[in-house]
């Protein structure tokens, strides 16, 4: 107990002393290891090979074998406007796109002033449980740890809110609707705020839609829409192989539970473009995703 108690303090007096200097480092967000079974095999790294597709003739990070989860915070240089996003990368819960829908991404939430947090959660997914269940573990301690210390980082702690992509789509979905408990067993302060965001971003997102027994798409059935789910926007592309109905059943849940949404549909666009500009009218997204945040009055000077 002594033991656990000093490492608590050790860890909350690390994490608190992070100063506006030292962003764009890592920060573990578990103090002691993260909670269950280690999933990660070999050395965390950068998986691309030359076989890989580009975006945008450009290559992508894929990094696998996570299992030290982190955040990296973002700060805007200019306009502070308080709020904050943390940014979850999409790969099929197998890797992270880290520059494609991690860092670019917080660098254009820092051009709008909005500091953007990266999160780097677990892949790959574990055997015998759901796909984002650690994940979700990730997100939530994230939520707890940013609120936490939003004095200290500038940030609203009323206007912090996730962007995902693809299964980082899912997993913003997930969080959006499981905040009331933690899906780990509490360890310190970080875990007594609350881990609810208050608005969300779902690009192309994945996994929010599942076909029943005869064969027609449905909401996940782990997705309980309430009222209480944060006001979230969706993108989404008819020709997208992850399917456009993971976001027209999501809207319409939304919808259904009075919940504000925004939904911008196009013919083509495909999936897994981020921010990269391509011809494709769909790559103009943060341009929509901008205005909708000003909607919600987010966007003002802190």
């Amino acid at each position: 107990m002594q033991t656990h108690i000093l490492y608590f303090f050790l860890f909350s007096a690390a994490v608190a002393s992070v100063p506006l200097s030292a962003a764009n480092k890592a920060i573990p967000i578990w103090p002691n290891g993260a909670p269950g079974p280690q999933n990660a095999t070999g050395q965390e790294k950068d998986t691309t090979t030359s076989k890989d597709d580009l975006v945008a003739g450009r290559s992508v990070i894929r990094l696998g074998n996570v299992g030290n989860p982190t955040i990296t915070l973002y700060q805007p240089k200019h306009t502070n406007t308080g709020a904050a996003v943390i940014v979850f990368p999409g790969g099929g819960y197998h890797i992270l796109a880290m520059d494609l829908e991690g860092t670019e991404v917080c660098q254009w939430l820092n051009s709008i002033g909005v500091t953007g947090i990266l999160l780097k959660y677990r892949v790959p997914e574990p055997k015998g449980q759901p796909p984002y269940e650690e994940p979700l573990q990730d997100a939530q301690r994230a939520m707890g740890i940013v609120r936490e210390h939003a004095k200290e980082w500038r940030i609203d702690r009323k206007k912090i809110g996730v962007l995902g992509f693809s299964a980082g789509g899912n997993l913003g979905a997930e969080i959006s609707n499981r905040f009331d408990k933690r899906a780990y067993d509490p360890i310190d302060q970080a875990d007594q705020e609350s881990c609810r965001p208050d608005f969300a971003i779902l690009i192309y997102p994945a996994y929010l839609a599942a076909k029943n027994s005869e064969g027609h798409y449905e909401l996940a059935p782990e997705l309980h829409v309430t009222a209480n789910t944060p006001p979230t926007f969706l993108v989404q592309a008819e020709d997208d192989p992850v399917h456009v109905e993971n976001s027209l059943f999501y809207y319409l849940a939304l919808k259904d539970a009075k919940v504000p949404a925004e939904m911008h549909l196009y013919s083509i666009g495909g999936h897994g473009y981020g921010l990269r500009k391509t011809d494709k009218p769909i790559t103009g997204w943060p341009h929509e995703a901008e205005k909708w945040m000003r909607s919600l009055d987010l966007l003002q000077a802190h």
